[in-house]
């Protein structure tokens, strides 16, 4: 086993505790694995080891983020998502089908997926918007994290108001997903895309109303003010 992983593995069981361990599982439907470390104490050691690993360039850090996902460990996928972001100027297209391989190949819970997709492919779409048709055809998987992923993965550009055609058209094609995680994220993405473009959010909601599930319809007008959610709510 590479040294670096074996010291985080040794400091993460470290810093387990009785009481994170125990409140961790109930913020999941599926079972995940987990250590039972505060998530600041994780940052803490993230922050730790990247100064060990930085400067020993991204091929041999994507790998050793690789041996961290295929422990399963939740605190070791944060890890991942920790470091990976802080490579973004190195990023090049090619890096894509790696993360497409992690996302349907570890990731299995919605921390895992937000926490890979939010800053690290959002970081690949700012900076390549040619690969955002690549994304957005995740939404056509069978793999209910990869359709997530193809979602959330916009939830930052999306906050800074860019994309919003992009994000309408990733919401058409999961629109009638029965999945609630799928669901949730969705209509994150929405509600994120509504604090620049309310108007615009708004009228694609209202002109969804039928078909759109109740979860996404509430995240999607989270945001909106008392006025706007009232016409929302209010029944045909």
């Amino acid at each position: 086993m590479n040294k670096t992983i074996q010291s985080i593995r040794e400091e993460l069981k470290r810093n387990a505790d009785v009481k994170s361990y125990q409140s961790f599982q109930r913020f999941f439907k599926e079972e995940v694995t987990f250590y039972g470390v505060k998530t600041g104490v994780v940052s803490k050691i993230a922050k730790k080891y990247w100064y060990e690993v930085e400067k020993t360039g991204k091929v041999k850090i994507f790998k050793l983020c690789e041996e961290l996902y295929k422990s399963d460990y939740c605190e070791e996928a944060f890890i991942v998502s920790w470091w990976v972001p802080n490579l973004i100027d190195e990023f090049t297209l090619n890096d894509l089908p790696l993360f497409r391989k992690w996302i349907e190949k570890y990731i299995n819970n919605w921390a895992k997926c937000d926490g890979f997709c939010n800053h690290s492919i959002g970081g690949m779409i700012e900076k390549y918007p040619e690969c955002i048709d690549e994304i957005k055809n995740w939404a056509k998987s069978n793999n209910r994290w990869m359709k997530r992923a193809s979602a959330v993965s916009f939830i930052i550009p999306a906050k800074k108001g860019k994309f919003l055609k992009d994000v309408f058209e990733i919401s058409d094609m999961l629109i009638q997903e029965k999945d609630d995680m799928v669901q949730k994220g969705y209509g994150w993405l929405l509600k994120e895309a509504s604090r620049l473009n309310q108007k615009e959010v708004f009228d694609y909601v209202i002109s969804k109303k039928k078909i759109i599930p109740r979860t996404a319809f509430r995240y999607a007008i989270e945001l909106m003010p008392e006025k706007l959610k009232a016409i929302a709510m209010k029944k045909d």
